[in-house]
């Protein structure tokens, strides 16, 4: 049984940083392609960064140059590196697996293109 759970989310200030932790339970990150994708109120849930293979990313334009995506195989946790955070990022985000490659742009995803989600970890950025 696959879990992925989320961790690290918070309130901080404009300009301010963050890292969110996903750990993976049966499941090995790095293996094939996983992401974070976040879903602010009233909006739909976008893809925010992806990774595949432990080794190539993508990003979202609105968070190219200040987030990074990241693994650790030793703890078999995903990361994502938040930096220069502005109210816009305000969003519940999610850490996404699935049991295939990688095969487009992190926009372009679905939820149905992923296999495996967690339950969210909120972030929260004031102006």
């Amino acid at each position: 049984q696959v879990q992925l759970v989320e961790s690290g989310g918070g309130s901080v200030q404009s300009g301010g940083s963050l890292r969110l932790s996903c750990a993976a339970s049966g499941y090995t990150v790095s293996r094939y392609c996983m992401g974070w994708f976040r879903q602010a109120s009233g909006k739909e849930r976008e893809g925010v960064a992806v990774i595949d293979s432990g080794r190539f990313t993508n990003y979202a334009d609105s968070v190219k140059g200040r987030f990074t995506i990241s693994q650790d195989t030793a703890k078999n946790t995903q990361y994502l590196q938040m930096n220069s955070l502005k109210p816009e990022d305000t969003a519940m985000y999610f850490c996404a697996a699935r049991d295939f490659g990688c095969y487009t742009g992190v926009h372009r995803y679905r939820d149905r293109d992923f296999n495996y989600w967690g339950q969210g970890t909120q972030v929260t950025v004031s102006s």
